[in-house]
């Protein structure tokens, strides 16, 4: 019976090591699938990465009919181009638009001065009863339109039409700023107030 008994414990022994040894491998499997799905996806995440790249940036965009597959280092490559060129319209939009800001502001100044010269001009008295002719002002517009006229005259070429529209360009890039503008106007104002002066003396 002690040897029956012996050989029990033998077999349970063994069983039990068995038992170890299934669930050592079976701890080592789940591991290794686990590290094996782990990786997958991060291969598959990596894949997704370089194909939505390949979609939002224009310049890694093929053609259906080009069979030939865009390599990582040149989707890489391409992606940062993009944001580089990105960034430097960014900078250059910025910077528009900080200019536009001071012009606004600058018209905003200019609008407030010309709104006062208006506001003292009014409270002048007899200002009423000295209104300005119709053919004073067509004097004045006139005389404002020959002095452009000389500079257009003397700036255009019409040996072609594409020059002259490059001469038109150019011209009113440079004699047509709001600056020279009203440096002209003040210059016929000043000349048509000597003219008027010096008549209502004679008279």
């Amino acid at each position: 019976m002690t040897e029956a008994m012996s050989n029990d414990s033998k077999h349970e022994s063994a069983d039990d090591e068995d038992s170890d040894h299934k669930s050592t491998i079976s701890y080592k499997e789940r591991r290794r699938e686990a590290h094996t799905q782990a990786e997958q996806k991060r291969r598959d995440a990596i894949k997704k990465g370089y194909d939505d790249l390949q979609v939002l940036v224009p310049t890694c965009q093929q053609d259906s009919a080009n069979s030939f597959k865009m390599s990582k280092a040149t989707v890489l490559q391409k992606s940062i181009d993009y944001i580089t060129f990105l960034l430097q319209q960014k900078k250059k939009h910025e910077e528009e638009l900080s200019a536009l800001r001071k012009e606004v502001v600058a018209l905003q100044i200019m609008k407030a001065n010309y709104e006062q010269i208006v506001k003292v001009h009014q409270s002048q008295p007899g200002q009423n009863n000295n209104q300005i002719s119709d053919e004073v002002k067509f004097q004045v517009f006139q005389a404002i339109g020959d002095s452009l006229f000389q500079s257009f005259d003397s700036s255009i070429s019409v040996a072609n039409f594409a020059e002259l529209s490059a001469c038109v360009f150019s011209w009113l890039e440079e004699y047509c700023k709001p600056q020279t503008l009203k440096d002209v106007a003040l210059q016929v104002l000043s000349q048509l107030n000597h003219l008027v002066a010096g008549a209502q003396r004679s008279s």
